[in-house]
This record gives C-alpha cells, structure tokens and sequence, in this order.
C-alpha cells in the first residue's frame, strides 16, 4: 500500500491530509482570488469620482418623464383643486357635517380608485361607481362637480366601457 504523504510529495501535490483524506485547496485559492478581485473592483467604483458632466461639450436635456407617480400628483392637484366659482357662475350646496364628512369619504375613494385605474391591470369601474353616488347623492355639492370633473377625465375607451353620459360630464 502506498504512503499518502509520500505520494503527494512525489508528484508536488499541494494538499492538506486530515485524518486521512486529501482536501484540494486550489478551488478554495480561486475563490479566495476572485472574492478580492470583486473587493477591490468595488472599492474602486465608490472611491474614484465618477466623470463629470461639465467634460461634455453639449449637454441635451431630456424632457421629464411622466411615470405613474407623477401623474398621479399632477391628477392630485387638479382634481383637489377648488372650483373658480367666478368663471362657472355656479352656487353650490352647502352640506350638513355628516353629509360634508360621507361626501369627502366617497370622493377621497373615486381618487383612490383614479389612481389605480392608471395601473395597466386595473380599472375605472370603481371609481365610476363612487362619482355617481356623489353626483345622485350630493347633486348641487362641490363634490358633485369634482366627481363630474373626474368623469369627464377618463379616457374616451373608458367612458364607453363604463357607459358614462354626457349627464355625467357636464358641469
């Protein structure tokens, strides 16, 4: 029977013998190796200022991209937005607290739905069912103007889907 320790200092075999079994430390020195290398490459990206714009001759704007957060604030803003009372010539109901209250409950809800429609899976559909309740239930209210705004709003293929009357729309 041949000497493991013999053999393996025959053939220049770096290893390690622990109680009897040759454990190969070249793959453990590749991945050492390359671990470093993956160390130093990063500690050289978060080191060395990264290029300047100012070394750039033309510098092209690029116009903003509207993405969904975006567009959700800009709806945000409009749809919130009090109604000029001056440029419609139109007196609005004053509510009750508790009507006041429901009415601001089922507007903050067709926003909410809004801006989920804007999802590519979802729809209107929900939001079309709160303005109505707003607009049956609060007809002369500054909630039905809102939810009449957010009606006329939505999307020429949505307004048939969901068939939203020109009733509906007008202010």
């Amino acid at each position: 029977m041949v000497d493991k320790k013999l053999l393996c200092a025959k053939l220049n075999y770096k290893s390690s013998i622990d109680n009897g079994v040759i454990m190969n430390t070249f793959w453990l020195k590749i991945l050492l190796v390359m671990v470093a290398v993956a160390g130093l490459f990063i500690l050289v990206n978060i080191f060395l200022p990264a290029e300047k714009a100012e070394n750039e001759q033309v510098q092209v704007e690029q116009p903003e991209q509207k993405t969904f957060y975006t567009a959700t604030e800009q709806d945000d803003k409009r749809l919130r937005a009090e109604p000029n009372a001056d440029d419609l010539e139109i007196q609005f109901k004053k509510l009750s607290l508790e009507d006041e209250v429901q009415a601001d409950k089922l507007f903050e809800m067709a926003l909410f739905h809004r801006k989920s429609g804007r999802l590519p899976v979802m729809g209107y559909g929900r939001m079309v069912d709160y303005c109505r309740q707003l607009i049956e239930k609060y007809p002369d209210s500054v909630y039905a103007f809102k939810a009449r705004r957010m009606l006329s709003d939505i999307p020429q293929k949505y307004r048939k889907l969901y068939k939203i009357t020109s009733e509906e729309t007008d202010f």
